[in-house]
């Protein structure tokens, strides 16, 4: 039996599940692919601490912003809820079609492709069988959270848990087998010119996912409370494992060692050989199940808040009556990532030719610069709606407010504009897919109101979070 978005949705997510949520997909396999591009973008092992140190700041930043946000605006959805509110529905439209089409299904695409890579690797099947690797882990992982909440946040806490501790294990090995004296010394000064935007894009894309509690604040207990907490707290823990992550490469393999291609696996084999690459490999498929778990968890929610407001997606709004999951957003979710994985392969296959190896890894950056552009766009706008709202909801009350107002804001928005301009003019023929995917949208949002006279849905206004 299916029930209507607006009925009761019972909260069964604690304080520590919605961190986990968060820590489960920031961590996902960034992690493990871009510190050596990052290194061997800088002058020294302080400036590479540096630039990880500044993109936690930063992502503390942005959580601070939604943490207002979504105190203020306890509504299931994140960013879709705070557009609308601002700008009106089709700014809050074209969020939600970008989510559906194209950001969501571009990295849920691009992280199972990395799980496919190293499961290949480990297990040998074959690099034929990768793409069907790929979509196996989404319509697993998909099945698991149409299930049941209880289940699919059981399974992220795991798959979150495991991760962590094999993280710890590289920085273990760090501490124990690592040379403090040889890694720490500075290279001359020699980079290329842009080093540092190049670099910066790269450490914000491996921390991205730190607002993702927002998308469920409905699900969470005591959510004026925890949703702030959990962004917070998140970002914290994923900032300190990163510096930790990186400083314990650095020590055992020095400045030169930690810029080679698979780094953390020459970590722990260091310490435990040939074995310590298989852990590695298999830490790393563990680390994409999670961060693919946790995005299909959360985004499958915007579909659903989408769907109320919009009548063409009416269909996604309701969920199980049985299960207690947006089992119709979960479903459409899966069927428009799994297509965009396969037509991302077959063009780069048309483009790569029989380098197999490189259709896989082109695939997966394929994924990300696709939706880069578009991806940065919108969190630019939601930290103007910050601003617009403080002006348009003056009487609200904000559990939670951003300190140092508008400097903060300011701040996250400056760092959104300069990501947009640089996925732009390093990436202009993958942005323009992007924004041009993005575009198309808007027939689907005006051809309902020209076929049908029945007026369109009004979008429900945020709940209030109380008076103060």
């Amino acid at each position: 039996m299916d029930q209507t978005r607006g009925a009761p949705v019972e909260p069964r997510l604690g304080l520590w599940d919605a961190v986990s949520i968060l820590v489960g997909i920031i961590i996902g396999v960034g992690i493990f692919e871009t510190p050596a591009d990052i290194f061997s973008k800088l002058p020294g092992p302080w400036a590479a601490l540096g630039v990880w140190l500044l993109g936690g700041i930063l992502a503390l930043v942005g959580a601070l912003c939604f943490a207002e946000l979504a105190s203020a605006y306890p509504r299931s959805g994140g960013e879709y809820v705070y557009l609308t509110r601002a700008f009106g529905r089709t700014m809050g439209y074209l969020f939600a079609w970008a989510q559906l089409v194209i950001i969501r299904p571009g990295s849920i695409g691009g992280v199972a492709y990395i799980f496919a890579l190293y499961a290949n690797r480990l297990f040998h099947f074959g690099e034929a069988v990768t793409l069907l690797l790929a979509l196996l882990s989404i319509l697993l992982l998909t099945g698991i959270n149409i299930l049941g909440v209880t289940l699919g946040k059981h399974t992220q806490n795991l798959l979150t848990l495991l991760k962590v501790i094999g993280l710890g294990s590289v920085i273990l090995v760090g501490l124990l087998w690592g040379s403090p004296v040889a890694p720490l010394e500075e290279s001359p000064w020699s980079v290329e010119p842009g080093w540092f935007a190049v670099a910066m894009i790269l450490v914000l894309w491996t921390y991205s996912g730190w607002h993702e509690a927002a998308y469920v604040v409905a699900e969470v207990k005591d959510p004026r409370r925890n949703v702030p907490r959990a962004l917070i707290l998140g970002t914290l823990v994923v900032t300190v494992v990163y510096l930790a992550f990186n400083a314990g490469v650095l020590l055992v393999l020095g400045w030169e060692g930690a810029k080679a291609k698979g780094s953390p696996l020459l970590v722990l084999a260091q310490a435990l050989g040939a074995h310590g690459a298989v852990i590695m490999s298999v830490l790393i498929m563990v680390s994409a199940l999670g961060a693919i778990n946790g995005m299909i968890f959360t985004t499958a929610r915007i579909y659903s808040e989408f769907g109320a407001d919009h009548r063409l997606f009416h269909a996604l709004s309701r969920w199980s009556g049985r299960w207690g999951t947006p089992v119709r957003s979960l479903v459409t979710q899966g069927a428009i990532s799994s297509v965009f994985l396969v037509g991302v392969t077959f063009l780069v296959n048309l483009l790569a030719g029989e380098d197999k190896l490189l259709t896989v890894r082109a695939g997966f950056d394929k994924m990300i610069e696709v939706t880069a552009a578009v991806f940065w766009l919108f969190f630019l706008l939601t930290g103007v709606s910050l601003m617009v709202l403080r002006k348009k909801d003056p009487d609200t009350y904000r559990p939670f407010r951003v300190p140092l107002y508008p400097v903060l804001p300011i701040l996250f928005c400056a760092w959104c504009g300069y990501m947009v301009y640089g996925a732009v003019t390093f990436r202009m023929l993958e942005s323009a897919i992007g924004f041009g995917l993005l575009v198309l949208g808007l027939a689907f949002y005006f051809l309902p109101q020209k076929l049908s006279p029945k007026p369109a849905p009004v979008p429900r206004e945020p709940e209030p979070a109380g008076v103060g």
